[in-house]
Protein backbone atom coordinates (compact mmCIF):
# COMPACT_ATOMS: atom_id res chain seq x y z
CA UNK A 1 0.00 0.00 0.00
CA UNK A 2 1.14 3.32 -1.02
CA UNK A 3 2.45 5.76 2.36
CA UNK A 4 0.60 8.49 0.49
CA UNK A 5 -2.24 8.50 1.57
CA UNK A 6 -2.24 10.34 5.35
CA UNK A 7 -5.51 9.74 7.90
CA UNK A 8 -6.88 13.22 9.89
CA UNK A 9 -4.42 13.15 13.29
CA UNK A 10 -2.01 11.60 11.27
CA UNK A 11 1.40 12.59 9.64
CA UNK A 12 3.51 13.26 12.63
CA UNK A 13 4.28 17.44 11.84
CA UNK A 14 7.59 17.40 14.92
CA UNK A 15 10.82 16.20 14.56
CA UNK A 16 10.53 14.72 17.66
CA UNK A 17 14.11 14.67 18.49
CA UNK A 18 14.08 11.74 20.34
CA UNK A 19 17.69 11.03 20.33
CA UNK A 20 17.69 14.20 22.59
CA UNK A 21 15.32 13.73 25.10
CA UNK A 22 17.84 12.51 28.03
CA UNK A 23 19.58 15.96 27.43
CA UNK A 24 18.66 18.19 30.20
CA UNK A 25 21.13 20.74 28.91
CA UNK A 26 19.37 20.58 25.45
CA UNK A 27 15.57 20.61 26.78
CA UNK A 28 15.77 23.37 28.88
CA UNK A 29 17.87 25.54 26.38
CA UNK A 30 14.95 25.26 24.01
CA UNK A 31 12.58 25.50 26.80
CA UNK A 32 13.57 28.70 27.76
CA UNK A 33 13.61 30.24 24.01
CA UNK A 34 11.03 32.70 23.03
CA UNK A 35 9.67 30.67 19.83
CA UNK A 36 9.23 28.01 22.17
CA UNK A 37 5.04 27.20 22.64
CA UNK A 38 3.42 25.24 25.07
CA UNK A 39 -0.29 23.10 24.37
CA UNK A 40 -2.12 22.87 27.95
CA UNK A 41 -4.42 20.43 29.28
CA UNK A 42 -7.06 20.02 32.01
CA UNK A 43 -8.25 16.81 32.98
CA UNK A 44 -7.49 15.24 29.24
CA UNK A 45 -9.40 18.49 27.85
CA UNK A 46 -7.03 20.93 25.35
CA UNK A 47 -7.27 24.50 25.80
CA UNK A 48 -9.04 25.41 22.56
CA UNK A 49 -9.88 28.91 20.56
CA UNK A 50 -13.31 28.08 18.99
CA UNK A 51 -15.67 29.92 16.44
CA UNK A 52 -18.15 28.62 14.23
CA UNK A 53 -17.07 25.22 12.91
CA UNK A 54 -13.28 25.79 13.44
CA UNK A 55 -10.55 24.94 16.37
CA UNK A 56 -7.24 26.07 16.80
CA UNK A 57 -5.16 24.61 19.84
CA UNK A 58 -4.31 27.78 22.01
CA UNK A 59 -0.35 28.06 21.80
CA UNK A 60 1.16 29.51 25.10
CA UNK A 61 4.17 30.77 25.48
CA UNK A 62 7.08 30.10 28.41
CA UNK A 63 6.02 33.03 29.84
CA UNK A 64 2.59 32.33 30.34
CA UNK A 65 2.97 28.92 32.05
CA UNK A 66 6.18 29.44 33.74
CA UNK A 67 4.11 29.83 37.35
CA UNK A 68 3.26 25.94 36.76
CA UNK A 69 6.15 24.78 35.68
CA UNK A 70 7.81 24.38 39.51
CA UNK A 71 10.99 25.63 40.64
CA UNK A 72 14.49 25.38 37.83
CA UNK A 73 16.03 23.41 36.70
CA UNK A 74 12.77 22.40 34.94
CA UNK A 75 14.38 19.01 33.75
CA UNK A 76 17.56 17.72 35.26
CA UNK A 77 15.46 17.65 38.69
CA UNK A 78 17.29 15.85 41.78
CA UNK A 79 15.41 13.98 44.34
CA UNK A 80 15.48 16.61 46.57
CA UNK A 81 14.07 20.06 46.59
CA UNK A 82 16.62 22.28 45.20
CA UNK A 83 18.55 19.23 44.04
CA UNK A 84 20.18 19.56 40.19
CA UNK A 85 20.61 15.60 38.99
CA UNK A 86 23.97 14.23 38.30
CA UNK A 87 24.87 14.31 34.40
CA UNK A 88 26.09 11.07 34.44
CA UNK A 89 23.31 8.95 35.85
CA UNK A 90 20.94 7.41 33.42
CA UNK A 91 18.16 7.28 35.82
CA UNK A 92 18.40 11.12 36.20
CA UNK A 93 18.52 11.74 32.31
CA UNK A 94 15.79 15.08 31.85
CA UNK A 95 14.51 14.00 35.22
CA UNK A 96 11.59 15.77 36.53
CA UNK A 97 10.45 15.04 40.21
CA UNK A 98 8.45 18.81 40.82
CA UNK A 99 5.73 21.35 39.27
CA UNK A 100 3.27 20.13 36.60
CA UNK A 101 3.96 17.40 34.31
CA UNK A 102 5.59 18.51 30.62
CA UNK A 103 6.45 16.81 28.10
CA UNK A 104 8.78 17.97 24.85
CA UNK A 105 6.96 16.95 21.87
CA UNK A 106 9.33 18.10 19.15
CA UNK A 107 10.51 20.87 16.97
CA UNK A 108 7.83 22.25 14.07
CA UNK A 109 10.64 22.90 11.16
CA UNK A 110 10.11 25.56 8.23
CA UNK A 111 10.56 21.91 6.06
CA UNK A 112 12.62 18.98 6.31
CA UNK A 113 15.83 18.68 7.02
CA UNK A 114 15.91 22.60 7.51
CA UNK A 115 18.50 22.17 10.72
CA UNK A 116 22.12 20.54 11.05
CA UNK A 117 21.68 17.69 14.06
CA UNK A 118 24.91 17.27 13.97
CA UNK A 119 26.16 15.34 17.24
CA UNK A 120 29.75 17.40 17.18
CA UNK A 121 27.98 20.54 18.05
CA UNK A 122 27.20 21.34 21.89
CA UNK A 123 24.29 21.11 23.06
CA UNK A 124 23.34 24.16 24.65
CA UNK A 125 24.68 25.50 21.44
CA UNK A 126 22.54 23.33 18.89
CA UNK A 127 19.41 24.01 20.89
CA UNK A 128 19.96 27.69 20.58
CA UNK A 129 20.86 27.22 16.88
CA UNK A 130 17.70 25.24 15.77
CA UNK A 131 15.54 27.07 13.12
CA UNK A 132 11.96 26.24 13.96
CA UNK A 133 8.88 26.03 17.30
CA UNK A 134 9.23 24.00 19.84
CA UNK A 135 6.71 22.57 21.26
CA UNK A 136 6.18 21.17 24.78
CA UNK A 137 2.95 20.05 26.32
CA UNK A 138 1.72 20.60 30.14
CA UNK A 139 -1.22 18.63 31.65
CA UNK A 140 -2.89 21.71 34.86
CA UNK A 141 -5.21 19.61 35.94
CA UNK A 142 -4.35 20.09 39.64
CA UNK A 143 -4.86 23.22 39.35
CA UNK A 144 -7.21 25.99 41.07
CA UNK A 145 -10.15 26.29 39.16
CA UNK A 146 -9.08 30.42 39.61
CA UNK A 147 -6.33 29.56 38.24
CA UNK A 148 -7.77 28.04 34.63
CA UNK A 149 -10.00 30.69 34.57
CA UNK A 150 -6.75 33.60 35.33
CA UNK A 151 -5.19 31.20 32.05
CA UNK A 152 -8.10 31.67 29.70
CA UNK A 153 -8.82 35.15 30.66
CA UNK A 154 -5.42 36.00 30.25
CA UNK A 155 -4.42 34.30 26.99
CA UNK A 156 -4.28 35.95 23.82
CA UNK A 157 -7.41 34.42 21.43
CA UNK A 158 -6.55 34.76 17.55
CA UNK A 159 -7.98 37.56 15.97
CA UNK A 160 -11.76 36.87 14.67
CA UNK A 161 -13.92 35.97 17.52
CA UNK A 162 -12.66 33.01 18.87
CA UNK A 163 -13.44 32.13 22.02
CA UNK A 164 -10.79 29.84 24.66
CA UNK A 165 -12.14 27.42 26.76
CA UNK A 166 -10.67 23.68 27.95
CA UNK A 167 -12.84 21.96 25.34
CA UNK A 168 -14.17 18.14 25.10
CA UNK A 169 -11.33 16.39 22.79
CA UNK A 170 -13.87 14.52 20.39
CA UNK A 171 -15.67 17.62 19.40
CA UNK A 172 -12.87 20.00 19.63
CA UNK A 173 -10.33 17.89 16.93
CA UNK A 174 -13.20 17.34 14.46
CA UNK A 175 -12.55 20.85 13.06
CA UNK A 176 -8.81 21.43 13.45
CA UNK A 177 -6.64 21.66 10.89
CA UNK A 178 -4.15 19.15 9.99
CA UNK A 179 -1.27 20.55 11.67
CA UNK A 180 -3.11 21.22 14.66
CA UNK A 181 -5.12 17.57 14.50
CA UNK A 182 -1.44 16.00 14.79
CA UNK A 183 0.18 18.00 17.14
CA UNK A 184 -2.88 17.24 19.82
CA UNK A 185 -2.84 13.30 18.60
CA UNK A 186 0.75 13.39 20.52
CA UNK A 187 0.10 15.38 22.98
CA UNK A 188 -3.17 14.56 24.76
CA UNK A 189 -1.97 10.34 24.61
CA UNK A 190 1.33 11.25 26.32
CA UNK A 191 -0.62 13.55 28.58
CA UNK A 192 -2.96 10.57 29.23
CA UNK A 193 0.06 8.50 29.81
CA UNK A 194 2.01 10.60 31.99
CA UNK A 195 -1.17 11.02 34.33
CA UNK A 196 -2.25 7.58 34.49
CA UNK A 197 0.77 6.05 35.22
CA UNK A 198 2.20 6.74 39.06
CA UNK A 199 3.36 3.45 40.20
CA UNK A 200 5.71 1.19 39.06
CA UNK A 201 3.82 -1.85 37.60
CA UNK A 202 6.53 -4.10 38.76
CA UNK A 203 7.23 -3.51 42.15
CA UNK A 204 4.70 -0.47 43.19
CA UNK A 205 6.69 1.77 44.20
CA UNK A 206 5.92 5.63 42.81
CA UNK A 207 7.70 6.18 39.29
CA UNK A 208 8.67 10.17 38.19
CA UNK A 209 9.83 11.46 34.86
CA UNK A 210 12.83 11.37 32.77
CA UNK A 211 13.43 11.66 28.75
CA UNK A 212 11.44 14.99 28.81
CA UNK A 213 8.20 13.25 29.99
CA UNK A 214 8.68 10.15 27.48
CA UNK A 215 9.88 7.53 30.05
CA UNK A 216 8.81 6.95 34.01
CA UNK A 217 11.61 5.48 36.66
CA UNK A 218 11.38 3.77 39.67
CA UNK A 219 11.95 5.31 42.52
CA UNK A 220 13.44 1.91 43.63
CA UNK A 221 16.18 2.84 41.74
CA UNK A 222 17.32 6.02 43.34
CA UNK A 223 20.08 5.85 46.29
CA UNK A 224 17.97 8.10 48.67
CA UNK A 225 15.48 5.08 48.50
CA UNK A 226 15.15 2.57 51.47
CA UNK A 227 14.70 -0.46 49.82
CA UNK A 228 14.94 -2.75 53.05
CA UNK A 229 13.89 -6.07 53.29
CA UNK A 230 12.58 -5.55 49.60
CA UNK A 231 13.35 -7.68 46.08
CA UNK A 232 15.67 -5.73 43.85
CA UNK A 233 12.88 -3.76 41.14
CA UNK A 234 12.90 -6.00 37.34
CA UNK A 235 13.08 -2.75 35.98
CA UNK A 236 16.72 -2.67 37.19
CA UNK A 237 17.63 -4.63 34.17
CA UNK A 238 16.78 -4.52 30.69
CA UNK A 239 13.93 -2.25 28.49
CA UNK A 240 10.61 -3.08 29.62
CA UNK A 241 7.38 -1.47 28.22
CA UNK A 242 5.88 -0.34 31.28
CA UNK A 243 8.10 2.63 31.35
CA UNK A 244 7.62 3.61 27.81
CA UNK A 245 4.80 4.88 26.44
CA UNK A 246 2.19 2.66 24.91
CA UNK A 247 0.67 2.12 21.83
CA UNK A 248 -2.26 -0.38 21.49
CA UNK A 249 -3.00 -1.64 18.07
CA UNK A 250 -6.84 -1.75 16.60
CA UNK A 251 -7.81 -3.40 13.40
CA UNK A 252 -10.72 -1.67 11.42
CA UNK A 253 -11.98 -3.65 8.60
CA UNK A 254 -14.09 -2.93 5.63
CA UNK A 255 -15.31 -6.57 4.63
CA UNK A 256 -16.69 -6.11 1.17
CA UNK A 257 -18.08 -9.26 -1.63
CA UNK A 258 -16.16 -10.98 -4.08
CA UNK A 259 -17.61 -8.36 -6.89
CA UNK A 260 -17.03 -5.45 -3.85
CA UNK A 261 -20.46 -4.46 -4.86
CA UNK A 262 -21.24 -4.67 -1.38
CA UNK A 263 -19.94 -4.50 2.43
CA UNK A 264 -20.45 -5.67 5.84
CA UNK A 265 -21.25 -3.46 8.32
CA UNK A 266 -22.21 -3.70 11.99
CA UNK A 267 -23.69 -1.92 15.21
CA UNK A 268 -22.38 -2.12 18.68
CA UNK A 269 -24.65 -2.59 21.29
CA UNK A 270 -23.30 1.09 22.68
CA UNK A 271 -23.71 2.52 19.00
CA UNK A 272 -26.48 5.01 18.66
CA UNK A 273 -29.65 4.08 16.76
CA UNK A 274 -28.86 3.50 12.86
CA UNK A 275 -25.70 4.01 13.51
CA UNK A 276 -23.54 1.60 11.54
CA UNK A 277 -19.22 0.75 10.94
CA UNK A 278 -16.48 -1.02 9.81
CA UNK A 279 -16.23 -3.84 12.10
CA UNK A 280 -13.25 -3.11 14.76
CA UNK A 281 -10.69 -4.84 17.31
CA UNK A 282 -7.71 -4.93 19.33
CA UNK A 283 -4.36 -7.07 18.54
CA UNK A 284 -3.68 -9.60 20.78
CA UNK A 285 -0.65 -11.22 21.85
CA UNK A 286 0.88 -13.78 19.16
CA UNK A 287 -1.37 -12.14 16.54
CA UNK A 288 -0.28 -10.69 13.16
CA UNK A 289 -2.39 -7.98 11.61
CA UNK A 290 -4.26 -10.61 9.38
CA UNK A 291 -4.54 -12.95 11.80
CA UNK A 292 -6.53 -9.99 14.27
CA UNK A 293 -8.54 -9.17 11.41
CA UNK A 294 -10.11 -13.14 10.58
CA UNK A 295 -10.17 -13.49 14.64
CA UNK A 296 -12.34 -10.34 15.18
CA UNK A 297 -14.39 -10.41 11.77
CA UNK A 298 -15.20 -14.16 12.55
CA UNK A 299 -15.78 -13.75 16.25
CA UNK A 300 -18.11 -10.36 15.77
CA UNK A 301 -20.02 -11.83 12.51
CA UNK A 302 -19.31 -15.27 12.24
CA UNK A 303 -17.85 -14.22 8.58
CA UNK A 304 -14.79 -15.76 7.38
CA UNK A 305 -12.85 -13.65 5.30
CA UNK A 306 -9.89 -13.74 3.08
CA UNK A 307 -7.66 -11.32 0.74
CA UNK A 308 -6.66 -9.23 4.07
CA UNK A 309 -5.19 -5.84 2.03
CA UNK A 310 -3.92 -3.11 4.53
CA UNK A 311 -4.94 0.00 3.60
CA UNK A 312 -3.61 3.00 5.90
CA UNK A 313 -3.27 3.45 10.22
CA UNK A 314 -4.49 6.47 11.98
CA UNK A 315 -2.95 7.69 15.40
CA UNK A 316 -6.15 7.67 18.02
CA UNK A 317 -5.30 9.67 21.55
CA UNK A 318 -8.24 7.84 23.25
CA UNK A 319 -5.84 7.66 24.94
CA UNK A 320 -3.33 5.83 22.62
CA UNK A 321 -4.78 3.81 19.78
CA UNK A 322 -3.15 2.98 16.64
CA UNK A 323 -6.50 2.20 14.22
CA UNK A 324 -5.06 -0.39 11.42
CA UNK A 325 -7.51 -0.07 8.85
CA UNK A 326 -8.04 -3.08 6.10
CA UNK A 327 -10.31 -4.28 3.05
CA UNK A 328 -10.62 -8.06 3.00
CA UNK A 329 -13.11 -9.99 1.25
CA UNK A 330 -16.17 -12.19 2.55
CA UNK A 331 -19.07 -14.06 1.42
CA UNK A 332 -22.92 -12.86 1.79
CA UNK A 333 -24.24 -15.98 1.58
CA UNK A 334 -22.56 -17.23 4.70
CA UNK A 335 -25.31 -16.41 7.63
CA UNK A 336 -24.28 -13.74 9.95
CA UNK A 337 -23.98 -14.95 13.57
CA UNK A 338 -23.64 -12.25 16.04
CA UNK A 339 -24.40 -14.54 19.17
CA UNK A 340 -20.34 -15.20 19.42
CA UNK A 341 -19.09 -12.64 21.70
CA UNK A 342 -22.16 -11.22 21.61
CA UNK A 343 -20.44 -8.05 21.04
CA UNK A 344 -22.63 -6.54 17.86
CA UNK A 345 -26.56 -5.53 17.94
CA UNK A 346 -26.56 -6.09 14.41
CA UNK A 347 -24.30 -6.95 11.12
CA UNK A 348 -25.72 -6.94 7.44
CA UNK A 349 -24.17 -6.22 4.08
CA UNK A 350 -25.22 -3.00 2.46
CA UNK A 351 -25.55 -2.20 -1.28
CA UNK A 352 -23.11 0.36 -2.79
CA UNK A 353 -26.28 2.26 -3.86
CA UNK A 354 -27.69 2.35 -0.01
CA UNK A 355 -24.30 3.72 1.39
CA UNK A 356 -23.62 6.75 -1.47
CA UNK A 357 -27.49 7.53 -0.09
CA UNK A 358 -26.19 8.27 3.18
CA UNK A 359 -22.52 9.39 2.57
CA UNK A 360 -24.51 11.72 0.12
CA UNK A 361 -26.68 12.86 2.66
CA UNK A 362 -26.47 15.49 4.78
CA UNK A 363 -27.50 14.45 7.92
CA UNK A 364 -25.27 11.22 6.84
CA UNK A 365 -22.41 11.66 8.98
CA UNK A 366 -23.52 15.11 10.89
CA UNK A 367 -22.57 14.74 14.57
CA UNK A 368 -23.15 17.22 17.12
CA UNK A 369 -20.61 18.42 20.19
CA UNK A 370 -22.94 16.69 22.63
CA UNK A 371 -22.67 13.59 21.14
CA UNK A 372 -19.08 13.32 21.76
CA UNK A 373 -19.71 14.41 25.18
CA UNK A 374 -21.52 11.12 25.50
CA UNK A 375 -19.33 8.76 23.70
CA UNK A 376 -16.58 9.84 25.97
CA UNK A 377 -19.18 9.34 29.01
CA UNK A 378 -19.69 5.83 28.01
CA UNK A 379 -16.18 5.47 27.01
CA UNK A 380 -15.11 5.83 30.90
CA UNK A 381 -17.98 3.63 32.31
CA UNK A 382 -17.36 0.72 29.84
CA UNK A 383 -13.82 -1.47 29.38
CA UNK A 384 -14.89 -4.06 27.59
CA UNK A 385 -12.87 -5.09 24.64
CA UNK A 386 -12.71 -1.55 22.14
CA UNK A 387 -14.23 1.40 23.29
CA UNK A 388 -17.34 2.89 21.71
CA UNK A 389 -15.05 5.57 20.93
CA UNK A 390 -12.44 3.61 19.09
CA UNK A 391 -14.98 1.20 17.33
CA UNK A 392 -16.54 4.52 15.36
CA UNK A 393 -13.63 6.34 15.63
CA UNK A 394 -15.26 8.56 18.00
CA UNK A 395 -17.43 10.29 15.80
CA UNK A 396 -20.93 8.60 16.46
CA UNK A 397 -23.82 10.21 18.73
CA UNK A 398 -24.93 7.96 21.82
CA UNK A 399 -28.47 8.20 22.57
CA UNK A 400 -31.80 5.28 23.25
CA UNK A 401 -34.19 4.60 21.11
CA UNK A 402 -34.92 2.41 18.36
CA UNK A 403 -32.27 0.84 17.35
CA UNK A 404 -33.73 -0.61 13.96
CA UNK A 405 -32.76 0.64 10.09
CA UNK A 406 -35.55 2.49 9.26
CA UNK A 407 -35.61 3.09 5.78
CA UNK A 408 -35.77 6.88 3.39
CA UNK A 409 -38.82 5.88 2.88
CA UNK A 410 -40.35 5.54 6.23
CA UNK A 411 -38.95 8.52 7.64
CA UNK A 412 -40.00 10.80 5.00
CA UNK A 413 -43.36 9.01 5.62
CA UNK A 414 -43.03 10.99 9.39
CA UNK A 415 -42.00 14.25 7.92
CA UNK A 416 -38.19 13.95 8.41
CA UNK A 417 -35.10 14.40 6.14
CA UNK A 418 -33.03 11.63 7.73
CA UNK A 419 -30.72 8.83 6.31
CA UNK A 420 -31.50 5.80 6.42
CA UNK A 421 -28.58 4.81 8.40
CA UNK A 422 -25.49 6.68 9.44
CA UNK A 423 -21.71 5.89 9.09
CA UNK A 424 -18.62 7.79 10.18
CA UNK A 425 -17.12 10.56 8.62
CA UNK A 426 -13.83 10.75 6.88
CA UNK A 427 -12.12 12.33 10.58
CA UNK A 428 -11.97 8.31 11.22
CA UNK A 429 -10.61 5.88 9.41
CA UNK A 430 -13.54 3.67 9.45
CA UNK A 431 -15.24 6.82 7.51
CA UNK A 432 -12.47 6.66 4.76
CA UNK A 433 -12.44 3.15 4.12
CA UNK A 434 -16.45 3.11 3.57
CA UNK A 435 -16.48 6.69 1.37
CA UNK A 436 -13.31 5.28 -0.59
CA UNK A 437 -15.03 1.68 -1.57
CA UNK A 438 -18.36 3.91 -2.33
CA UNK A 439 -16.72 6.18 -4.37
CA UNK A 440 -14.42 4.22 -6.29
CA UNK A 441 -11.30 5.15 -4.79
CA UNK A 442 -9.60 2.37 -3.32
CA UNK A 443 -5.85 2.37 -4.39
CA UNK A 444 -5.28 0.14 -7.21
CA UNK A 445 -2.39 -1.34 -5.45
CA UNK A 446 -4.58 -2.75 -2.90
CA UNK A 447 -5.45 -5.04 -5.75
CA UNK A 448 -9.88 -4.06 -5.37
CA UNK A 449 -11.85 -3.15 -8.39
CA UNK A 450 -12.99 0.63 -8.93
CA UNK A 451 -16.77 2.09 -8.26
CA UNK A 452 -19.14 -1.19 -10.49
Amino acid sequence: MSEEHVNFLGGSPLNRLSWLRTSSVFINTLLASTSTRWVAFQDGKPLIASRAKESRLVLLTTAEVEHFLGPKPYFGQGPSEGAIAAVDLPILEASRFRGAPIVFLGLSEPEPQANDHSPAVPLEELARSLIGTPFFSIDISEVSQTELDRLVQTSAAPAGGFNLSFAEPRGAMRSMNEFDAGVFAEARSMVDWNSRNKFCASCGSRVYSIWGGWKLSCTSLLSSSDNTGRKPCPTQKGLHNITHPRTDAVVIVAILNETQDKILLGRNKKFPANFYSTLAGFIEPGESFQDAVKREIWEEAGVRVRNVKYHSGQPWPFPANLMVGFYAIGDPLEPIRIDLDNELEDAKWFTREEVLAVLEHKEGINFTSSDYKQIASIDERVNVGASVGDALGGDAAVQDGDSQIRSAAALAADGKDEPAFRVPPRTAIAGVLISDWAFGKVPAEIGFKGRM
